[in-house]
């Protein structure tokens, strides 16, 4: 840890995120840009020497729950680990100052020369595809665009077309590992964080709303329910916090089984979060449904199910 991370604490960031991204609710994409890059959180994990701080990514975290909590529709993740990648050429630059904006088509690759699962890719200038080699950094303008919007319609993922691509640069196969395993940490902090903000407004609504002369939160079975979801929520919380830490043998920690742990109990909270709330799951009145429709891109983006299949064959290969 650098001397200057032993004097700051990742949570201290938490803060100052949340003004930020608070300030760019309701603008444009551009606009939104220029607020978070101004507020360095495109560059709390890249190097100093690209307008970045430099920190580890413990510290990105804090930044994408309060992301995650306030429902902020932007590549946050993506910008973020992509400033961190290309950390030895100007597009790093680029990325923590907010004059370009990327994404990230999470399935397909340069060779099957289609891709998909690329969240607001339409306004992106660039687009980062697996390829043979690793991944690479394409123009978007150079790619044809096809709106996905089966899981939500109001903020669609894109498929991608990548028969004309032109390459902006190039990702190691290393490299893009690094970038998958940073972008499964960062998206867990943003999951966790719209859990949270479910869990907190359906604590508040349930010890306000009144029937038969008591609040909905003094029945025994609406408490049940309520310590059900923070226990899960703070289980999600402290398997990212553990992910985050090496091991005693001083190696890195998989990231993979607290990514899929928060995934799971972000759905049961937000799922029962709108039960409780008298099963308003779609109304302008209570935008929870936004939130479980993020926790469901994310899932099919990373093909989740996959994943968890891998984690059980690991498990029982030990056992």
């Amino acid at each position: 840890m650098s001397h200057q991370e032993e004097n700051l604490r990742p949570e201290e960031f938490a803060e100052a995120a949340a003004a930020a991204v608070g300030d760019v609710l309701g603008r444009g994409v551009r606009d939104t840009a220029k607020v978070l890059a101004a507020a360095g959180l495109f560059g709390v994990c890249a190097p100093e020497s690209r307008g970045g701080l430099g920190l580890d990514l413990a510290f990105g975290v804090p930044v994408c729950e309060a992301a995650g909590s306030l429902q902020l529709h932007f590549p946050l993740v993506e910008q973020m680990v992509l400033a961190k990648a290309f950390a030895d050429s100007d597009i790093a630059q680029a990325l923590v100052d907010g004059e370009k904006i990327a994404t990230i088509a999470w399935q397909g690759s340069l060779a099957d020369k289609t891709a998909s699962h690329a969240g607001y890719a339409d306004t992106c200038d660039w687009i980062l595809v697996a390829d043979e080699e690793g991944a690479s950094l394409l123009e978007a303008g150079s790619l044809l665009l096809q709106a996905n919007g089966t899981m939500d319609p109001e903020y669609p993922q894109f498929d991608v077309d990548l028969a004309n691509a032109v390459v902006k640069a190039h990702l190691s196969a290393a490299a893009f590992a690094t970038l998958v395993d940073d972008a499964l940490v960062l998206s867990a902090g943003f999951i966790n964080g719209l859990s949270a903000e479910a869990l907190t407004r359906t604590a508040q609504y349930t010890s306000t709303r009144v029937q038969f002369g008591r609040p909905l939160s003094a029945k025994q079975v609406v408490r049940h329910t309520l310590a059900h979801m923070k226990l899960l929520h703070e289980s999600s919380t402290a398997a990212l916090r553990r992910a985050l830490l090496t091991n005693e043998f001083g190696m890195s920690r998989d990231v993979a089984p607290a990514f899929s742990g928060a995934l799971g109990n972000a759905v049961f909270i937000i799922e029962k979060a709108i039960h409780l709330h008298g099963g308003m799951g779609f109304t302008w009145e209570l935008p929870l449904h936004y939130s479980l429709r993020e926790v469901r891109k994310i899932e099919a983006a990373f093909n989740n199910g996959r994943r968890l299949e891998g984690l059980g064959a690991q498990f029982i290969a030990t056992v």
